[in-house]
């Protein structure tokens, strides 16, 4: 019996140790790192997290969970033919793991010429990923 409840008393002494972890644990959105161009993939800033305006920083520490980060691109590409009023901001929605880091960028779309008001011309997209430590301080 004694055996018993030491394994008890043990097996919930895990869990509370457990949830604690879990609450400390995070990942990484990142746009800091200049994505290849030769992929026709350029830097964005972010202008939006869920809905609420941020000031664009290189890194976002998060929780685990659904994020809606939108974007603004910042495509530099000579070939690119579109009015101003085309560069619209543009939803990513990302699904934050702990223990990652997500790299956001913007893809321009060359598969045909855009020319005028067609925002259609890029998408954000996650273009790295990769293990990486983290852990909210309380």
């Amino acid at each position: 019996m004694r055996a018993l409840l030491t394994l008890a008393i043990s097996a919930g002494l895990a869990a509370c140790a457990s949830s604690v972890d879990d609450a400390n644990q995070c990942g990484w959105v990142s746009g800091y790192q200049d994505p290849p161009e030769a992929e026709r993939l350029y830097r964005a800033v972010v202008t939006h997290v869920d809905g609420t305006p941020v000031i664009s920083r290189p890194n976002y520490q998060l929780a685990p969970g659904r994020y809606e980060f939108s974007l603004v691109e910042l495509i530099d590409a000579p070939d690119l033919k579109v009015s101003p009023e085309a560069h619209q901001k543009k939803t990513l929605t990302i699904e934050v793991a702990a223990g990652m880091r997500y790299h956001f960028a913007a893809r321009y779309k060359d598969d045909r010429r855009y020319f005028g008001n067609n925002p259609d011309f890029w998408e954000p997209v996650i273009w790295q990923s990769e293990a990486a430590e983290c852990a909210i301080a309380n």
